[in-house]
């Protein structure tokens, strides 16, 4: 694991860089503490920060093959290296390392551009075809590591975080108004776009390769879910959870491959635990598992994680979590995550990071469940809707709408006041935008109206519905389900869920690995019918299945709660001095982004408890204390 960046110089003048080379690489030291290394021949400069987690003695990079053309710096891990060392070596390639970065080296020797093909793992890559004068950027499938790049006045930068290319000198920092749009609706920024304006994410399963007179983008791996449909994999139930559970167990015992001690953060929920029983069948000794407590009862899962580690015999840790711990994290947070993020699970998601690295430098997680195996709430909700729009719209409004307004509103987390207004906000909207309304923060005229007057014009919501309904699109699945969950895997997964795991972890300086998003389980999920994933009502079924008899009956049955701090309930207690601060009406006009009557109309509602405002206010207070950290920095 390791943070990396880089600069092309495209055209004639090419300066030294070396400072802005240092500062990047200086901006990635959390991401590899342990050694760094840097590349500058002719027009190309790449640095490197290393987390050692294979080879240790002989893995530093930059790494270049034999005849010293082709040079690559990689932040993540080849999971299938070892296949491939062995079959590139019978194709007569000579290696002088045992690491998986040398195996790209020689992949993309052998194979060209189609090398990313070939690998199965969790990577943002680099590599300089000096034979060539080229340069190839690439990241996975899932996106579980990030890059970011800039192409400016002849320059191209790139970097595994957007601090880096902020830090180089060379990103004018202006805000994006479009990119704000989509992060005030849907609380993260989902690649391409980024907060900053003329930078962009690679977009995940993609390549940009840049020369000296183009720069082009090409996808190499999508989702096809419709694979399902059209081509699914033959068999009863039953043969279907015992290949599962057989990919899913390879795929386990491939990414506990490390050279470091490992272990397993462990919720309690389904994912998670399903990932720790398959871990423990591969291994003799103890595995170790890592949770988070808090003091909240509906936000807190300890008891469920304490259970499958004690079913499973693991060598479990628990940290508790109060509120004073928030005050604590927030500032490294904002330092560490610099575009504005509001999922508040990344605090937790932080801590037991923290937590963890303290015991072991590689852990593995569950993330990917929910979207390749329908475990959101929100999927129940779309099997409901038919139903609710087949009553009296007359009887909707004076009814149904009317008592739930009149619901007091509740800081529990997923209560039944927020879950019903939610669910009645996006009955009636096409299922593209239903899904993300139900999920997300900001909408419609809600969002117009926190924003300035000023800039409204600039954040045209246009191309944010179009590209929620093109993403839905671009699957090509004819049904409902997997449209939507194609949806999730695009943008939920990639902006949100792995982003949150990758900084927060890497924040800590841990290795953070997701069996279920290896490229044999997509592959192979790929062609599961929809029926096994959401059965009814019943969410995955088919992971739920394939791990009867390896975990408790309680935890395979139990509900999602998701990962989540009492928010709503800090921002009237402890948090309120810091939104006060940040969100004040004078602040706010001076700034120009928000509308400051709205903004105290929320705060006002939320802090009488007349109504939860508690996504809203957190996602503008999100945006504030980014905008305070990294675009008035200077």
């Amino acid at each position: 694991m390791c943070g990396i960046a880089g600069i092309l110089r495209l055209h004639g003048h090419r300066p030294d860089d070396r400072a802005a080379l240092q500062a990047m690489s200086d901006s990635l030291v959390h991401r590899g503490p342990d050694g760094h290394g840097s590349f500058i021949r002719g027009p190309v400069r790449l640095t490197m920060r290393r987390l050692s987690i294979i080879d240790l003695e002989s893995g530093d990079q930059p790494m270049a093959n034999e005849t010293d053309t082709v040079h690559v710096v990689f932040n993540g891990e080849i999971y299938n290296f070892v296949e491939l060392r062995e079959s590139l070596a019978g194709l007569g390639h000579r290696f002088r390392t045992l690491s998986d970065t040398e195996t790209i080296v020689h992949a993309y020797e052998q194979w060209g551009d189609d090398f990313v093909n070939h690998l199965n793992g969790m990577f943002a890559i680099a590599l300089w075809d000096e034979a060539r004068a080229r340069l190839v950027l690439a990241r996975d499938r899932a996106g579980i590591k990030p890059l970011y790049f800039a192409h400016i006045n002849g320059v191209l930068v790139f970097g595994s975080e957007l601090k880096a290319l902020l830090n180089s000198g060379l990103v004018p920092r202006e805000l994006d108004y479009q990119a704000l749009g989509r992060y005030l609706s849907l609380e993260y920024i989902p690649a391409p776009a980024s907060i900053v304006r003329g930078v962009r994410k690679l977009r995940p399963g993609h390549v940009l390769t840049a020369s000296m007179d183009h720069v082009s983008e090409r996808a190499y791996w999508d989702l096809s879910l419709a694979q399902s449909e059209s081509d699914p994999l033959p068999g009863t139930v039953d043969d279907h959870v015992r290949a599962f559970r057989e990919v899913l167990q390879r795929a386990v015992e491939q990414e506990m491959v490390s050279d470091v001690p490992i272990g397993v953060l462990l919720s309690g929920g389904i994912d998670s635990s399903s990932v720790a029983a398959l871990m423990t069948r591969a291994t003799d000794e103890p595995v170790q598992s890592f949770s988070v407590s808090f003091t909240e009862p509906s936000f807190d899962e300890s008891a469920f994680a304490r259970r499958v580690a004690s079913h499973l015999g693991t060598s479990h840790h628990e940290l508790r979590v109060t509120p004073s711990d928030l005050y604590e994290v927030l500032p490294t947070i904002q330092t560490k995550v610099d575009e504005p993020f509001a999922d508040p699970s990344i605090i937790p998601t932080y801590l037991v990071s923290r937590f963890a690295r303290q015991h072991v430098k590689v852990a593995l997680g569950g993330d990917g469940g929910d979207e390749m195996l329908a475990g959101y709430s929100t999927l129940q909700a779309h099997r409901l809707v038919p139903l609710y729009r087949m009553l009296p719209k007359t009887f909707r409004r004076a009814v149904v709408e009317r008592a739930a307004a009149r619901l007091p509103a509740s800081p529990r987390y997923l209560a039944f006041d927020f879950l019903l207004r939610r669910f009645i906000q996006g009955a009636d909207v096409p299922p593209w935008r239903q899904h993300q309304m139900w999920t997300g923060a900001l909408y419609g005229q809600t969002k117009s109206a926190v924003l300035h007057p000023d800039i409204r014009p600039a954040v045209n919501d246009n191309g944010f519905n179009d590209m929620l309904e093109d993403t839905a699109a671009a699957s090509h699945a004819a049904h409902p389900l997997n449209r939507i969950l194609y949806q999730d895997f695009k943008l939920y997964l990639e902006g949100d869920i792995l982003a949150k795991t990758d900084r927060a972890s890497m924040a800590a300086s841990l290795e953070t690995r997701v069996p279920l998003l290896n490229a044999d389980v997509l592959s192979h999920l790929e062609r599961v019918p929809v029926a096994l994933k959401l059965r009814g009502l019943t969410r995955k079924y088919l992971l739920r299945r394939a791990v009867s008899g390896l975990l408790p009956r309680s935890i395979i049955r139990r509900r999602k709660r998701g990962f989540s701090i009492p928010i709503a309930a800090w921002l009237n207690q402890d948090l309120r001095e810091l939104t006060h601060e940040y969100l004040n009406e004078s602040r706010l006009q001076r700034e120009a982004i928000f509308n400051p009557p709205e903004v105290t109309r929320l705060r006002d509602q939320h802090a009488r408890r007349a109504s939860n405002h508690a996504k809203s206010i957190w996602t503008i207070l999100m945006f504030q204390l980014w905008r305070e950290r990294w675009l008035d920095a200077v």
